[in-house]
């Protein structure tokens, strides 16, 4: 799980409670109707915008990439890339056959090279899928961002439902203050929504997506660089270029496989 998008979801939801409790009554800001409105607009447009199957699917992917869905550190991959890069030049490609390798997307290319397809169409798969892989993340992204634009345009339908309602009744003042705080909590419950779920969401969803596509990018080299033979330490060099500068040289990666 991603502690970080938990715990900020927490956080947040803590201290804006805490910041009510101390200065009012926290059942002031309690409106099934405003959040309705807020909450279902938001939803029923973003429904709109997107086909129904793409719509849900994204809400499932963006929720589970958001909270769970952790990527491989590109350090494994390289250490791991550099060893497959030692048995292929030591024993062949097919020694690669039973080889463990946790990631589903490196796992697929290194069969492909031990099935002895050719290196273009290997390239080929592999950057078609990732292509594909990327569409789908960032449909999610951008649901999430839709939903973030849309909750506070809805918090501000429904402080002017509030007022319409509050203007009805000029004639009893002493309905005029309470009615004016019941209409601004829309624009609270928007602002909030977008603030601190969609928009973070999202943008966490851009950055699990950039890191992927990094990811992906190094295995399709890692792919192509052991199925051509390359030397290992050839192909540290070509894999840290992917890595930040402070990072690189700092892997010890010359062990001798037995």
């Amino acid at each position: 799980m991603d502690l970080a998008t938990l715990l900020g979801l927490v956080l947040g939801f803590t201290l804006v409670v805490l910041a009510i409790i101390t200065s009012a009554d926290l059942g002031l800001f309690m409106s099934l109707p405003s959040l309705l409105v807020v909450v279902g607009g938001a939803f029923s447009a973003a429904l709109i915008k997107y086909r129904i199957q793409s719509y849900l699917v994204a809400l499932k992917e963006g929720c589970l990439t958001a909270f769970f869905e952790r990527n491989d550190n590109p350090r494994e991959i390289i250490a791991l890339a550099n060893r497959l890069s030692r048995i292929a030049r030591r024993n062949g490609l097919l020694g690669l056959e039973d080889e463990p390798i946790d990631n589903a997307f490196f796992a697929k290319g290194v069969q492909m090279c031990v099935d002895g397809s050719a290196p273009e169409f290997i390239q080929e798969v592999l950057q078609k899928e990732m292509i594909l892989t990327m569409e789908r993340k960032s449909l999610a992204e951008k649901v999430f961002r839709s939903l973030g634009d849309l909750a506070p345009a809805f918090g501000m339908i429904g402080t002017l439902i509030g007022l319409i309602a509050m203007l009805n009744n000029l004639d009893d003042p002493t309905k005029l203050g309470p009615g004016m705080a019941l209409a601004l909590i829309t624009t609270f419950y928007g602002s909030l929504l977008a603030q601190l779920i969609f928009i973070p969401l999202a943008d966490k969803l851009e950055m699990k997506s950039d890191e992927l596509r990094n990811n992906m990018s190094l295995i399709v080299d890692s792919v192509m660089g052991i199925y051509n033979g390359m030397n290992p330490q050839v192909l540290d060099e070509l894999l840290e270029t992917y890595l930040p500068e402070y990072q690189r040289g700092a892997m010890n990666m010359t062990e001798e496989i037995e």
